[in-house]
């Protein structure tokens, strides 16, 4: 159970939900650009049905630099206004729900690594299905590119919306929920378990005080863990949520695609930008969502630590 630094009561679940929300925006916002080079890492090679073109990006940082120099500055953030949409509903839920739960499957005790895998593959599924839509516009927008001739599928966030439903129906705004409800509950279970044994285990050996040190290391080796874990799910959700229809018949039929014809290694597609990303987007979020938590309970807003 995670305290405010600072305040001796737990932060009531209005602060976490609003603190998650609040950490998890600024860290998307900061953090987008390698969130799309990651994208246009894991889409590389797959063809669509075209013959395979020699590779246009090279790792994390010359991505970017592509990016940037082919399509513009502003392509780095295409998919942005979808991405924080999916944080203030996605994020708020599956962080600032997670001590909540982990109350409830523990009351009363210390919470064993059981309960605390149980609350993060709860929440992160309720998550999941509740913010798929706004990340398979984020993905598809990232995807696109105006070169090559090819028309973009969508304009912007509301046409890319709109366009899925229509053409695709409502059950296209949820396509990859599959993989991504995979990848997301070992995401939540690795980032949030990780950094609460982590955290917990440096205060408790006194080895750093509940303070920015602590969370920045703590989530730093939560974002390498989940990197490692959550990589292969990643690449086949990210194919499989960009595909045209019709391109893989099923998830599993994605991921043999893609063994059969990249080979192994073509899971860990975009590793380092994902480490990238993961690892700096944990830091800036956990380190905010600290803070914010902080603040909060300072304010009296929501509780009066005085009590």
């Amino acid at each position: 159970m995670l305290r405010a630094p600072g305040c001796d009561a737990a932060p009531t679940l209005s602060v976490r939900i609003a603190a998650a929300a609040g950490a998890a925006c600024l860290a998307d916002l900061l953090t987008f650009p390698l969130d799309t080079a990651k994208v246009r890492l894991q889409i590389q090679g797959e063809g669509q049905g075209q013959p395979p073109r020699a590779p246009r990006y090279r790792g994390a940082l010359g991505t970017v630099a592509a990016l940037a120099r082919t399509e513009g500055l502003r392509k780095l953030y295409s998919g942005l206004p979808a991405g924080l949409q999916r944080q203030v509903g996605f994020a708020s839920l599956r962080i600032g729900l997670y001590d909540s739960v982990l109350e409830w499957l523990s009351p009363g005790q210390g919470a064993s690594l059981g309960s605390r895998i149980s609350a993060g593959v709860m929440t992160g599924g309720a998550a999941v299905i509740i913010g798929q839509p706004t990340e398979v516009v984020k993905v598809r927008l990232q995807a696109q590119s105006h070169l090559h001739g090819r028309r973009p599928r969508y304009t912007g966030t509301y046409n890319a919306y709109r366009v899925i439903a229509t053409t695709e129906g409502l059950t296209g705004l949820w396509k990859g929920t599959t993989p991504n409800l995979m990848r997301n509950v070992i995401i939540n279970c690795t980032e949030l378990v990780t950094y609460d044994l982590m955290k917990e285990a440096l205060v408790r050996n006194h080895l750093l005080a509940d303070d920015l040190p602590c969370h920045f290391l703590s989530a730093l080796v939560a974002g390498f863990c989940t990197t490692v874990l959550s990589s292969p799910v990643d690449v086949v959700k990210t194919r499989f949520v960009n595909s045209v229809p019709e391109q893989y018949t099923s998830v599993p039929n994605c991921a043999m695609t893609m063994l059969t014809k990249e080979g192994p290694l073509a899971f860990f597609k975009g590793f380092v930008p994902s480490f990238l990303r993961l690892g700096s987007w944990n830091v800036i979020m956990f380190v905010c969502f600290e803070q914010l938590k902080r603040e909060l309970m300072k304010s009296g807003r929501t509780v009066d630590c005085a009590t």
